[in-house]
C-alpha cells in the first residue's frame, strides 16, 4: 500500500499510476510530441498527475430520465474519456447531476477511469456527513477522490470531518471552492492557515482578479487548483462574436476561440486543472482538444490578453 495513497483501490491505482504525460508549459515553436497526449499536471500534495482539462456538471447534467437527452450525455462522457480526461466535478447543489454522472459512468464503463469530485454543501456536521455519503451513493463511487467544501459553507464545521475522511480512506483528497469572487478574502484565509489539497475559484480571460494574489498563493502553500466559469458563463464568447481569431494563435494549435480561451488558462502554471461545462458533444471535443499541443507561455499569455482586451 503506498503512503501517498492510503487507500489504494483499482480505481485510484489507475488514477495513480496510469499512462500519463508530464506537464510543460511550451513556447511557440518548439516542436510537439509525435504522439497525441494530453498535458497533465501534478497535484501538489501527493504527485498524482490529472489532465489539465477536466469536466463541470453544474447547468449541464442536472436532466430527468429522457432517453435521447440521457444519450446525448453519454456520448458527450464517452468523448471526454476518449481524449484523455479524468476529473468531473459536481454538486449537490447541481440538482440531479451526481446521480445522472453516476448512471452514465456506469453505462460508459469509466467508473474505474474517473477522478471523481463533489462536495458538501449543507449546515451541520451529521447533514454534511449525510450529505457526502448520499454523493458517494449517487456518483457510484467507492472512495470521493476530492470532497471539497462549496462555497467556504459552515466550513469550520466541515473541514475536521474531510480531514477524518481522509485520514480513514473514504476520500483521497479535500478542498474549498468559491466562484464569481465570493468570499476571496477568507479564502486567501483559509489558504494561508490550513491544509487542503485542492482549491476551486473562477479565473478566466475576463475575470483575471485570481491572478493577483490565489493562484501564487496557491503555488507557495502546494494546494491543486481547479477552475471554474472559464467562459465566464459564456460572456467571453459573446464579446468575440464575429471576431477572426488572430493568425498567430495557430502557433498553439488553436482552431477555435474556446480552444483559445482555455490554453490561456491553462498556460498559467499554478493552474492544475480547468473544468468547463457542456451537454454538447462538438463543445467536448472542443474543450478537449486544448488538452493537447503547445501552452502559451509568459510572453504569449500576455499577448492573448491584450488582443482579447482589444476588441
Amino acid at each position: 500500500m503506498s503512503s501517498q495513497y492510503p487507500y489504494m483501490t483499482r480505481r485510484t491505482f489507475l488514477l495513480a499510476t496510469g499512462a500519463i504525460a508530464a506537464t510543460v508549459t511550451l513556447s511557440p515553436g518548439e516542436l510537439l510530441s509525435e504522439n497525441r497526449r494530453s498535458i497533465q499536471r501534478p497535484i501538489p500534495s501527493s504527485g498524482e498527475l490529472l489532465p489539465v482539462i477536466g469536466m463541470g456538471t453544474w447547468g449541464t447534467f442536472d436532466v430527468g430520465d429522457d432517453q435521447a437527452v440521457r444519450a446525448q450525455l453519454t456520448e458527450v462522457m464517452q468523448v471526454f474519456f476518449e481524449n484523455g480526461g479524468t476529473l468531473i466535478d459536481s454538486s449537490p447543489m447541481y440538482g440531479r447531476s451526481e446521480s445522472v454522472v453516476g448512471d452514465l459512468l456506469k453505462a460508459t464503463g469509466n467508473q474505474e477511469a474517473v477522478f471523481a469530485a463533489t462536495k458538501v454543501w449543507t449546515d451541520g456536521r451529521q447533514n454534511g456527513i449525510d450529505q457526502m455519503r448520499q454523493s458517494k451513493q449517487r456518483m457510484g463511487v467507492e472512495v470521493m477522490d476530492l470532497m471539497q467544501i462549496h462555497n467556504l459553507r459552515d466550513w469550520q464545521t466541515h473541514l475536521p470531518v474531510l480531514r477524518e475522511w481522509k485520514q480513514q480512506g473514504w476520500c483521497r483528497y479535500i478542498g474549498m471552492t468559491t466562484s464569481h469572487g465570493r468570499n476571496h478574502q477568507d479564502l486567501e484565509r483559509i489558504l494561508a492557515t490550513e491544509e487542503i489539497d485542492f482549491v476551486q475559484f473562477t479565473y478566466n480571460l475576463e475575470d483575471r482578479i485570481a491572478e493577483a494574489r490565489l493562484l501564487p498563493l496557491a503555488a507557495d502553500r502546494g494546494i491543486a487548483t481547479l477552475i471554474n466559469r472559464p467562459f465566464q458563463r459564456g460572456d467571453l464568447f459573446r464579446k468575440v462574436k464575429g471576431a477572426e481569431l488572430p493568425d498567430w494563435s495557430a502557433e498553439l494549435g488553436c482552431r477555435t476561440w474556446g480552444q483559445y480561451f482555455l490554453k490561456f488558462i491553462v498556460g498559467n502554471p499554478a493552474v492544475t486543472c480547468v473544468i468547463p461545462a457542456t451537454s454538447k458533444v462538438h463543445h467536448m471535443k472542443d474543450n478537449m482538444d486544448a488538452g493537447f499541443g503547445l501552452l502559451p507561455d509568459a510572453a504569449m499569455r500576455r499577448r492573448m490578453i491584450e488582443h482579447y482586451d482589444s476588441l
